[in-house]
C-alpha cells in the first residue's frame, strides 16, 4: 500500500507561519536537525517575541541565534555547543542546558512543553512508516509532546532501524527537501593520538563491548583494533571509523548480553561511507538515548570500554570535558553515563584519553605558551563533567594509570607520572601547598 502524504506536505514558509509568540521549538541532534525551517527562521524576527529553539551538537550555524540583532525574538538553549554556539553565546543569543545524555530529554520535557518539532526524515515506506534517519537520541521523546510535528523527508537521509520509525499519522506535516546530509571527515591521528590509541587498546580483548567518542584519539584507538576479534558495539554514536571495523570483520557483536549481532548506539554522524554503512542495514539499532546510555542498562553487557576525552584533569582525578574555566566549550554529553556503566559491566573498564599539555595564548604577552592539562586544580568556574570518584583509567601520552579504590596520595603520585615531565615537579610542588597532600 502507498500512503499519500499530499495533503500534509507544506512549504517552509507554510511551516513559519505555525510559530508564535513564545513557543518552544525543539530539533534533532547533528544531522537530524531540521536544516531547512531553521534557516529561514530569521525571518520571523520582528514578528514574533521569546521564541526558544532547543538543540544538541548542530551541524551548521543559523541565522536566528548567530546574529545579535534577532535576540529579541529568538533564543538558543543547547545540550552540546559547537563553535558557532561558543561565538554567539558571547552576545547573549545562546545558553547552555546542563545535562547527561540519558536525561537530557527526560529533564528538559519536564521543564518545558515543546510546541512544535522539526527533523529530518526518510519518505514513507509502503507501511506509512518514516524513519527518523540518523538518531532517536531524545528525539521520539520529544515528538511524543510536542503539539506539531513537522519532519523534512529527504531522498539522501539514510533509512535506519531500531526505535526511530514513526507513522504518518503521528506526524502533522511534511517539508519536502532535497540536500545532501551533513557529513563530519574522519580525523586523522597524530602521532600523540596514535601513542595514546596504542596504550589503550592493549587493555582492549577480544569479545569485548565498546563504546568511542569522536576526535583523534578515539579514531587512533579504532585503528589499531584490526588485530581483535569479535568485538561489539554499544555506543551512543556510530563513528566512520566503527563501519569500517564492521566492514572489516572485527565487529561482529557475537559476545554481547544486549542485542548480540547488533551495534547499538543512539545516533550515527560521519562521512558518506557511514551513511551508506547505516542504511537499511539491519545489523543497526538507534534506540533511545535514555535507554542505550542509561548506565544499568550499559551494564548489562559484559566487557564493557568506554573510551572518552577529556580537556583538563586535576591531580584527584577531576575531569572537566566540557569547560575552559567557567566557558562552556562542548557538552558533557554521554561521557558520565558510559563511564559509569562501564564500570557496572564484568569486567568492564573505563578509560579518560587527554593529551599532556597544550598550547594556550599568554594574556599578558600575546605569545602562545605550552601548558599542562594536567592540572593541581581546575580552573575557576570549571565544569566537573565525571567525577574523581567515577573515573577508573587515566591515559596520556605519557602511559597509563588505573586509578580504581586509590587513596588522595596514590592517585597524585599516579596522575603526576602520566603529566608532561617538564611539569611534574610543579605539579608535586602545588599539591604539597595546597594541602591535598602532606610530607
Amino acid at each position: 500500500m502507498k500512503y499519500d502524504i499530499k495533503d500534509k506536505i507544506i512549504t517552509v514558509e507554510k511551516a513559519l507561519q505555525l510559530v508564535k509568540n513564545d513557543d518552544h521549538i525543539f530539533t534533532g541532534l547533528g544531522a537530524s536537525e531540521g536544516r531547512d525551517f531553521l534557516s529561514q527562521l530569521h525571518t520571523l524576527h520582528g514578528k514574533v517575541k521569546n521564541v526558544t529553539v532547543t538543540n544538541c551538537l548542530p551541524m551548521q550555524d543559523y541565522e536566528f541565534y548567530m546574529n545579535p540583532a534577532y535576540k529579541s525574538s529568538f533564543k538558543l538553549a543547547g545540550w552540546f555547543y559547537n563553535a558557532g554556539m561558543r561565538k554567539a553565546h558571547a552576545h547573549g543569543s545562546v545558553t547552555f542546558i546542563p545535562n547527561v545524555l540519558h536525561y537530557a530529554g527526560t529533564k528538559r520535557l519536564e521543564h518545558v512543553k515543546p510546541n512544535i518539532y522539526i527533523g529530518i526524515a526518510t519518505y514513507p515506506d509502503e507501511h506509512g512508516f518514516v524513519s527518523l534517519s540518523l538518531g532517536n537520541t531524545y528525539e521520539k521523546q520529544v515528538i511524543k509532546e510536542s503539539d506539531i510535528v513537522i519532519l523534512e523527508i529527504n531522498p539522501n537521509a539514510p533509512r535506519t532501524y531500531g526505535d526511530l520509525e514513526l507513522h504518518v499519522r503521528d506526524v502533522d506535516y511534511f517539508i519536502e527537501v532535497n540536500y545532501p546530509i551533513p557529513e563530519i571527515p574522519n580525523v586523522e591521528p597524530n602521532e600523540k593520538d596514535l601513542i595514546i590509541g596504542k596504550y589503550i587498546s592493549e587493555l582492549i580483548n577480544d569479545g569485548d563491548c565498546l563504546q568511542l567518542g569522536i576526535g583523534g584519539i578515539p579514531n587512533a584507538v579504532a585503528k589499531s583494533l584490526y588485530d581483535k576479534k569479535d568485538l561489539g558495539i554499544h555506543t551512543e554514536m556510530i563513528t566512520n571509523e566503527m563501519a569500517l571495523l564492521a566492514k572489516a570483520g572485527v565487529i561482529t557483536g557475537k559476545h554481547k548480553q544486549l542485542f548480540p549481532g547488533k551495534i547499538v548506539a543512539t545516533f550515527a554522524m560521519g562521512d558518506r561511507n557511514l551513511y551508506d554503512f547505516v542504511h537499511n542495514n539491519p545489523s543497526i539499532m538507534l534506540l533511545a538515548g535514555s535507554y542505550v546510555n542509561d548506565p544499568y542498562v550499559i551494564g548489562q553487557n559484559d566487557n564493557q570500554v568506554s573510551i572518552n576525552t577529556s580537556l583538563e584533569v586535576d591531580i584527584t582525578g577531576q575531569c572537566c570535558s566540557e569547560s575552559i574555566g567557567s566557558r562552556q566549550f562542548s557538552g558533557t554529553g554521554g561521557q558520565s553515563d558510559t563511564a559509569i556503566g562501564a564500570q557496572n559491566s564484568k569486567n568492564g573498564r573505563s578509560i579518560i584519553a587527554l593529551y599532556s599539555t597544550t598550547m594556550v595564548r599568554n594574556p599578558k604577552t600575546g605569545e602562545r605558551e605550552e601548558v599542562s592539562k594536567i592540572v593541581s586544580q581546575l580552573k575557576q568556574g570549571a565544569a566537573v563533567s565525571l567525577s574523581r570518584n567515577d573515573l577508573h583509567y587515566l591515559c596520556t601520552e605519557y602511559g597509563i594509570v588505573n586509578l580504581r579504590g586509590t587513596t588522595i596520595e596514590e592517585r597524585v603520585e599516579k596522575i603526576i607520572s602520566i603529566a608532561h615531565p617538564k611539569f611534574r615537579e610543579q605539579l608535586r610542588k602545588e599539591a604539597l601547598e595546597i594541602g591535598i597532600i602532606v610530607e
